[in-house]
């Protein structure tokens, strides 16, 4: 090697070390509190430096934690890339501008660096200005033998030549004096800016302003602000859905070739989003996969392609994120079904090891993991819906609460346009996304264990307008009744059974000589025998799909009424079976 090559080589390693000295920084100063932050950058060496090697992601939720109006420091350090993807996030309502959000956003960069944000908008945002001039004021051009008098009320001018009114409609739809003022003041010190800056610009601006065509211009805005925002995930909402579009492990593509860091082309000066990793909580098979990916492999590809999975959920579930808080849920169902997606592909019953599934990472797609993943809910949830349509309780007119708290829980979870897990505030939460198989075993079986009884009740052909109204009605109360009255011998109909009629039979339930409550071995048989008698079916296939519900059913029955004597009964407080009080005895 050279000399001179050895000096270049120095060199590049130096400028190395200096770039990963600031991801270190950067990193450790994107733990603190927005506040802390905030001085941490503004005392720095290099504080412009260490802010333009955030990425924009990170950059937005730091604004927005610290509060816009609070960080005018901190967006006058930004760069213009950071800016820009302020505005394509915060001024747009669908295909839509908003005036008022573009104007705030736009008083807020002027406040950080007027003069700045004067070239920049001249510069590179010019279609965005002119739309915002074109809905702020009126333009009129004054001829040379025109007396500046004769023009109506309100119009002021920087070179008496072009003659400017800001809009009254524009200046009330503020909402309140504080904003109407804002707006003006912004409108006034732009113009008066750009005429400093460039005079024939600022002519030219406000003539092609007084022509912009709105829809035309948001269209092609709009359409610009797509290109961006595509290549960090924010995909428009009818191509960001398909990342919910089920894939099953056979159809997944192989991952195509990615730059390492033995690459002359690879470019490491990109900056990796921090937030979507550093929110990964717990340890899931995929935040295990990801930390055995070496750094010289495909670590910060991979960290940038899951923030890209992270932006497209965003965009997908229509849900905008401004804060760290409400990033952690998008992160937490992203880690979800990367895990299921892995453990499905390891085709392993037990979660695979984190060696295996890294090398899955390495040979697919984030997307394709994800939507492997997500198919296997994608699966469940089309069961549920095939079965709601056909079942005895829907064509009954019952409702889904018929099937008990748990069972609807799980079953409403699936039913749900983006299913979500019945939790049921295990964790502090109803519902919450998908997070293992273990979850989806859980749904399913109560999917199946509601699906069974509801075929037993469909071979009973019970009568269903003799349903009792003033009862809460379950499939577990109507059952245990129906039998309760079939060894009563009552008429077996879903009617309530009469408190003093049923104390003999709920005596000879329970098994003597046990310190825990328990209803007797020939009871829990006799239910069976029943069912089976009732259905047709072979008591093997009832236990075969009901057999652990009925074993919880009989259990809940002496949690509840073991310690209750016969003769201590009352209707009001039993739930487990349908009953009245009796008819007093006339004299």
């Amino acid at each position: 090697m050279t000399e001179e090559n050895q000096e270049d080589r120095d060199i590049q390693i130096r400028h190395h070390q200096r770039l990963a000295r600031l991801a270190a920084e950067k990193r450790r100063i994107l733990e603190l509190p927005p506040e802390k932050a905030l001085d941490e950058i503004l005392d720095h060496a290099q504080p412009a430096a260490l802010v333009h090697s955030m990425a924009e992601e990170d950059f937005f939720f730091l604004v927005n934690e610290i509060g816009p109006e609070d960080a005018l420091e901190l967006l006058s350090l930004a760069s213009n890339r950071q800016w820009e993807y302020i505005l394509d996030l915060e001024i747009w309502n669908r295909d839509r501008i908003n005036t008022g959000a573009l104007t705030h956003w736009m008083n807020l960069l002027n406040q950080a660096d007027a003069d700045r944000f004067i070239r920049w908008t001249m510069e590179e945002k010019t279609e965005l200005l002119e739309y915002c001039l074109h809905e702020a004021i009126e333009v009129l051009v004054r001829e040379d033998d025109a007396d500046p008098g004769d023009l109506p009320d309100g119009f002021f001018s920087y070179d008496t030549v072009f003659y400017v009114r800001i809009r009254d409609d524009f200046l009330n739809a503020a909402g309140d004096e504080d904003t109407r003022d804002q707006r003006e003041h912004l409108i006034h010190r732009m113009l008066e800016r750009l005429a400093d800056e460039d005079h024939l610009a600022y002519q030219a601006t406000l003539l092609r302003s007084a022509n912009v065509m709105p829809s035309e211009a948001e269209e092609e805005s709009f359409r610009l602000r797509n290109v961006r925002l595509a290549e960090k995930g924010f995909l428009p909402f009818d191509e960001a859905v398909g990342i919910y579009a089920a894939m099953r492990p056979e159809n997944v593509r192989k991952r195509p070739h990615k730059y390492t860091a033995d690459d002359p082309e690879a470019d490491f000066t990109v900056p990796v989003p921090f937030h979507h990793n550093a929110m990964m909580t717990g340890s899931t098979i995929f935040s295990n996969a990801l930390w055995k990916i070496e750094a010289h492999e495909l670590f910060h590809e991979l960290q940038v392609e899951f923030a890209t999975l992270c932006n497209q959920v965003i965009a997908a579930d229509q849900r905008p994120i401004r804060e760290r808080g409400e990033l952690r849920d998008v992160v937490g169902k992203a880690c979800g079904y990367l895990s299921l997606g892995l453990h499905r592909l390891a085709k392993t019953d037990a979660p695979p090891e984190a060696s295996q599934s890294a090398s899955i990472l390495r040979a697919y797609s984030l997307t394709d993991i994800f939507r492997t993943g997500y198919g296997l809910i994608a699966e469940l949830r089309e069961q549920a819906r095939k079965w709601k349509t056909r079942s005895w309780y829907a064509k009954n007119h019952l409702a889904l609460s018929f099937f008990g708290e748990r069972l609807v829980g799980h079953i409403g979870g699936l039913l749900l346009a983006r299913p979500k897990y019945f939790d049921n505030y295990e964790t502090g939460q109803l519902y919450r996304d998908f997070e293992t198989l273990a979850d989806v075993d859980d749904a399913q079986t109560a999917l199946h264990e509601a699906m069974a009884f509801d075929e037993i009740f469909a071979q009973m052909g019970l009568d269903t307008a003799r349903l009792p109204g003033r009862h809460f009605l379950t499939h577990e109360n109507l059952l245990l009744t129906l039998w309760a009255k079939n060894r009563l011998n009552l008429e077996e109909s879903p009617e309530p059974i009469p408190v003093d009629t049923f104390r003999p039979f709920f005596s000879q339930l329970w098994q003597t000589g046990k310190k825990a409550p328990r209803i007797t071995d020939s009871a829990r048989s006799d239910f069976l025998d029943w069912l089976s008698e009732v259905t047709g079916t072979s008591r093997d296939a009832i236990f075969e799909k009901t057999g652990s519900a009925l074993e919880d059913l009989f259990s809940k029955i002496a949690d509840e009424y073991g310690a209750v004597s016969a003769h201590d009964l009352d209707p009001r407080f039993v739930h487990l079976f349908i009953l009245k009080q009796s008819n007093p005895v006339s004299t």
